[in-house]
């Protein structure tokens, strides 16, 4: 799964889930993203890379409208989903973020049971036709997150009870509940042991099948395993992007190949 073709995309048979433009963001004067364009492949991870505080995470939370919620924050450039302005006045940030779908640092189970904290969502969203049609919305939620054999039996527990890599299952079931397109992964196996986070990347390897991923990585053996496409980000700016195998052994910009190699970073 290293690397070969498993790992490569190929051009002609690329389908664009995101596209981004000129995609900048300030908060208040100072300028945190610089001009950033990329597309964003449907059914596979792309890695955003780059030293702390480069702006991946900022560009990460753009894509569903996150940074809405923090004062004094811009964002400029265009960001479409499927050919849809994501910015668009019109667009209801809710139905944005059930298809674009969220998984943070830190696990954070809402303090529920575990059949709560999955079946939250699609009842706001009115995606379930009656308990039944629910029940099974949460266990294929819970399977696809490879949590089911694990919890199946006490679906009536906290949440929050749940070690650290269930926990970020379960949000990940969470996400998976409503249906999204698009998955968008903040740093999620950052604060998990390497079991935990073996079983977060081989998720994600099974769910790229359907679902299109976005992961925020500080572990570039982690981006190297899981993802198709990366992006290298430096102070604000995207310095390149390509297939993942091209950026780990034949990057095109010094910046990129100094990170890789652990000169800076």
């Amino acid at each position: 799964m290293q690397n070969g073709t498993h790992n490569d995309l190929r051009q002609s048979e690329i389908e664009i889930k995101m596209v981004t433009r000129k995609v900048g963001v300030f908060y208040g004067e100072k300028q945190a993203l610089h001009d950033v364009d990329l597309d964003i492949p449907a059914r596979s991870v792309t890695a955003l890379i780059g030293p702390s505080g480069c702006g991946k995470s900022t560009f990460l939370r753009c894509l569903n409208r996150m940074n809405d919620t923090i004062r004094d924050c811009r964002v400029i450039g265009d960001i479409t989903l499927d050919k849809l302005n994501v910015y668009d006045s019109k667009v209801d940030v809710v139905q944005l973020r059930a298809r674009v779908g969220m998984v943070f640092q830190k696990a954070n189970p809402f303090p529920k049971s575990i059949y709560e904290n999955v079946a939250y969502g699609p009842r706001i969203h009115g995606l379930a036709e009656n308990n039944e049609h629910l029940d099974h919305i949460v266990e294929t939620s819970l399977k696809q997150a490879g949590l089911w054999k694990e919890v199946g039996n006490r679906l009536q527990e906290s949440g929050t009870g749940l070690s650290g890599g269930q926990q970020q299952r379960l949000c990940i079931a969470r996400a998976i509940a409503v249906a999204p397109e698009v998955i968008l992964m903040d740093e999620p196996c950052s604060a998990l042991d390497p079991i935990a986070t073996a079983h977060i990347e081989e998720l994600m390897d099974e769910l790229r099948e359907q679902y299109t991923i976005v992961i925020v990585t500080h572990s570039m053996q982690q981006a190297a395993r899981v993802s198709q496409k990366t992006a290298f980000f430096h102070l604000g700016n995207l310095v390149e992007t390509d297939d993942t195998r091209v950026i780990f052994t034949n990057p095109k910009d010094e910046r990129t190949q100094g990170y890789i190699t652990g000169r800076f970073g």
